[in-house]
């Protein structure tokens, strides 16, 4: 009779995703007091980067600090990016599988043969999404500002964001 007791106590906790969102549910959200907003140019005429918070890096160093909000500039011409998300609960199954589910790059330059975007930036932006200070001062005064002014100084004019 323990057994089915112990069973059922546990079947009734959440698990998996269920017990992250019943953890994080009532985590405040910052809110902006307003929100930019600018026509971009038609896509065909635009230059598009991709900023991913998947925590992705370049080189042999995989490793995000818990809070680490600064950001990995990922050359274009990378062919060798890292999944070095440091949540245990981020499903790495579709990038293990084909890295343009979190970072489309080769869907990029495709579309840019194609004609319907204009180019494919020189450099793409990975952060490290999972992070325990939500309020995300940092990111939004410091290395977001100098993310976005590095992607100006490319000539960026569309973002592709990928939130996973």
């Amino acid at each position: 009779m323990r057994n089915n007791e112990a069973m059922s106590e546990t079947s009734e906790r959440p698990t998996g995703d269920a017990f992250v969102r019943a953890a994080v549910n009532d985590f405040p959200v910052y809110e902006f007091e307003s929100r930019s907003f600018a026509v971009p140019k038609p896509l065909s005429e635009s230059r598009v980067a991709i900023v991913t918070t998947a925590g992705l890096r370049t080189s042999t160093d995989l490793f995000w600090a818990s809070g680490d909000q600064s950001f990995t500039v990922i050359p274009d011409d990378s062919r060798e990016v890292h999944l070095a998300h440091m949540s245990p609960n981020f499903d790495r199954t579709g990038f293990v599988q084909d890295r343009n589910v979190v970072f489309p790059v080769d869907r990029l330059h495709e579309m840019a043969a194609l004609g319907v975007i204009g180019s494919v930036a020189p450099r793409h932006i990975s952060f490290m999404g999972a992070q325990p200070d939500h309020t995300l001062a940092t990111m939004r005064l410091d290395t977001g500002p100098a993310a976005a002014q590095m992607l100006r100084d490319d000539g960026v004019d569309v973002v592709l964001l990928t939130p996973v």
